[in-house]
């Protein structure tokens, strides 16, 4: 009973939905399909989204693991807040979020203005995409990484020291084999969030073609331009690459867990 539901709820929420995307875009030829996948404003709003979202998953991957060691390891007045804002993103609508981050961001703004005056620029450019990216992705490493590491035994890191290794030998040999799993795993969600982030980025992206325009942005263009057939082979380029990078890290997590015996 349970595997049925969870069969049909699989294929009428994301099977059917995207069977009729790659059905779309068969359609369209490979010869048409191509012209518009390798459009130069395509090819551009590809590479700003991705791009963004790949640095922001590496920024949310260092910072996450950090803030998800001073929750585990530390004890601190005002450690629930700090442990409740971590979810703020979940909650806050991601609009609310682009809105108040170009006002602290634009050049007139509480931090924008500090930054104009050493060349800095934030809003409006892909610097502006990739602190929005890792404000909404944050919360995936932390909440991923923060339950492995409360299972790891502060012992262990203290045996560690009496045999001589440092803090960064500690880190790097005894506590980061075992949260290599879950590490990618954060990596992956926050990725993924941002690759197709929409709501967070329009307001301090500034949408300038060939500058600071993502790809989610340009399907949404298109549609209303009806160019239905370039609007579905920028979603399905989307597909593709996205798949192809998450079976890649999905890969390396499977071979991470086989290494370290880490998951299992």
């Amino acid at each position: 009973m349970a595997l049925g539901v969870t069969l049909s709820w699989l294929i009428l929420i994301i099977l059917i939905p995207l069977s009729g995307l790659v059905w779309r875009s068969s359609v369209l030829g490979w010869s048409t399909f191509w012209a518009l996948a390798t459009d130069e404003r395509t090819v551009n709003a590809l590479r700003i989204s991705f791009g963004t979202a790949f640095a922001a998953a590496l920024v949310n991957v260092v910072f996450g693991v950090i803030l998800a060691w001073v929750l585990v390891r530390y004890r601190f007045p005002g450690k629930r807040i700090v442990d409740a804002m971590v979810d703020l993103p979940f909650a806050l609508p991601t609009a609310v979020a682009g809105i108040a981050l170009t006002t602290l961001y634009a050049p007139n703004g509480w931090i924008g203005s500090l930054l104009a005056p050493l060349g800095i620029k934030v809003a409006f450019t892909p610097l502006g995409i990739v602190i929005a990216l890792v404000f909404v992705g944050l919360p995936f490493v932390v909440r991923t990484v923060q339950p492995i590491m409360e299972e790891i035994d502060k012992e262990v890191e203290e045996a560690a020291a009496t045999l001589g290794a440092n803090r960064f030998q500690t880190i790097s040999r005894v506590l980061l084999p075992g949260l290599t799993p879950a590490v990618l795993t954060g990596f992956a969600l926050a990725f993924a969030r941002g690759v197709g982030e929409y709501g967070s980025v329009i307001f301090i992206a500034g949408n300038l073609p060939y500058v600071s325009e993502i790809a989610p942005l340009l399907i949404v263009i298109r549609l209303e331009e009806f160019n239905y057939p370039a609007a579905t082979a920028i979603a399905a380029v989307m597909l593709v690459i996205s798949f192809v990078m998450l079976f890649v890290i999905n890969m390396i997590q499977a071979w991470s867990r086989r290494r370290y015996g880490y998951g299992t």
